[in-house]
């Protein structure tokens, strides 16, 4: 068993023995969940070989353009600048009253704007929407909003990125190189600051926004000719 378990953390694809691998509705999640079933409170050389096989199928279905999402998705990813060292300062009580503030301005700008909350991330969220131009006045929105938070003489400056692309959904996750780029392309912001992907800009109506300079990102886990720049409302 141990032996068949090694042979499958060598090859490509997902670990489908993760219960959030196999939370989908896609046809390699379904037949992951069965599969995991076999003896899951005991493991077995039957189970891994099983998981093996289901993972060298989606990772052949990837490499010929399978198994991947096939919708563009804006992506969304936000924080607070400086939160960890005011939340030092100030103690417990006031940084989680700030970040329920934040979260639910939040959550309104991007229900308001077709989104949804993937997941918060310590002071920050990730969010997805249906388009580039949702996903920018959601965090626009949000910033505004924030501007008039305030706690214990505190006002939180909100950075944000947004990138469009293909990521693969995994259960009510979103995995991928997108994922990876969004975050990175948020990561570069400054606070009050909304940065957007080349792709994400493309997409946007000149017309609605206006752009700051282009300038090349570089950054682990993305693309070496990644392009981003600011935007703004018109």
């Amino acid at each position: 068993m141990a032996t068949a378990k090694f042979i499958r953390q060598l090859l490509p694809g997902d670990d489908y023995g993760d219960p959030l691998s196999t939370t989908g509705t896609q046809v390699p999640q379904r037949i992951g969940r069965l599969v995991s079933e076999v003896q899951r409170e005991r493991p077995s050389a039957v189970r891994e070989l099983g998981l093996g096989a289901l993972q060298a199928w989606q990772a052949l279905s990837e490499a010929q353009g399978r198994g991947r999402g096939n919708v563009d998705v804006a992506i969304m990813f936000t924080d607070i600048v400086g939160f960890s060292s005011w939340a030092l300062d100030v103690g417990d009580e006031a940084a989680l009253e700030l970040l329920s503030q934040v979260a639910a301005a939040e959550d309104t700008a991007i229900s308001v704007h077709g989104g949804n909350l993937v997941k918060r991330l310590g002071d920050g969220a990730m969010a997805v929407f249906r388009a580039a131009q949702e996903a920018v006045q959601a965090a626009l929105q949000a910033q505004r909003a924030l501007g008039q938070i305030e706690v214990n003489g505190h006002t939180p400056a909100l950075r944000a990125g947004v990138h469009l692309g293909r990521p693969r959904r995994v259960g009510g996750d979103y995995l991928g190189v997108d994922v990876n780029i969004a975050a990175r392309v948020g990561e570069a912001a400054k606070g009050g600051q909304v940065l957007v992907s080349e792709s994400a800009r493309e997409a946007l109506d000149p017309e609605a926004f206006k752009f700051g300079r282009n300038r090349r990102l570089s950054a682990t886990g993305a693309p070496r000719d990644l392009s981003v720049c600011s935007v703004s409302v018109r």
